[in-house]
């Protein structure tokens, strides 16, 4: 009767996190350069865009003091990635809501001026103008602020990019 071989017992740690589902491939690469593999045995849920992935690591790995100071590095520079992505278009949520809003209160003194007694056409048609403009106005005034930020962000989220490869090569050559 042949014995198996008996492979030796590893601990793992493990690690949990919930990450935007367009970003998920990213940080599986990234998180794999400080030692994290993927759990295949659980089935990663997705939510509103959002995909929870779960990985573990070796206990005993070597450098894993450095890995985790790195690993920390790569979670900072992520999370301002996501904040510079989100500024695309935060201002111009404000702006378009902000002229939305202005358009509304131009469309109520217009429907207040036609329901006054004797009706002021006048005034309810001078009213209505910039109404129906504050009201067409946002959905371009959004698109021109997206552009015009994401001119001038993009430089700095392929900067990120480029410090997050560096500080995955550095995890790498750790292994």
């Amino acid at each position: 009767m042949e014995q198996k071989a008996r492979t030796p017992f590893i601990g793992y740690e493990y690690k949990e996190i919930t990450v935007p589902s367009e970003q998920a491939s990213l940080y599986l690469d990234c998180y794999e350069a400080f030692g994290w593999e993927s759990d295949q045995k659980v089935v990663t849920a997705d939510r509103r865009s959002l995909t929870t992935l779960r990985m573990k690591r070796d206990r005993k790995i070597i450098n894993k003091m450095e890995l985790t100071r790195l690993q920390r590095h790569f979670e900072a520079c992520a999370q301002e990635l996501e904040a510079l992505e989100r500024s695309k278009t935060t201002a111009a949520t404000i702006w378009a809501l902000v002229i939305g809003i202005l358009g509304t209160a131009f469309m109520a003194g217009s429907v207040f001026a036609v329901t006054h007694a004797p009706p002021l056409y006048g005034l309810c048609i001078v009213l209505a103008v910039p109404a129906f403009l504050g009201w067409i106005a946002p959905y371009f005034v959004y698109r021109h602020k997206v552009e015009s930020q994401t001119k001038k962000v993009q430089p700095m989220i392929e900067d990120k990019y480029d410090e997050i490869y560096g500080i995955c090569e550095k995890g790498h050559s750790l292994l």
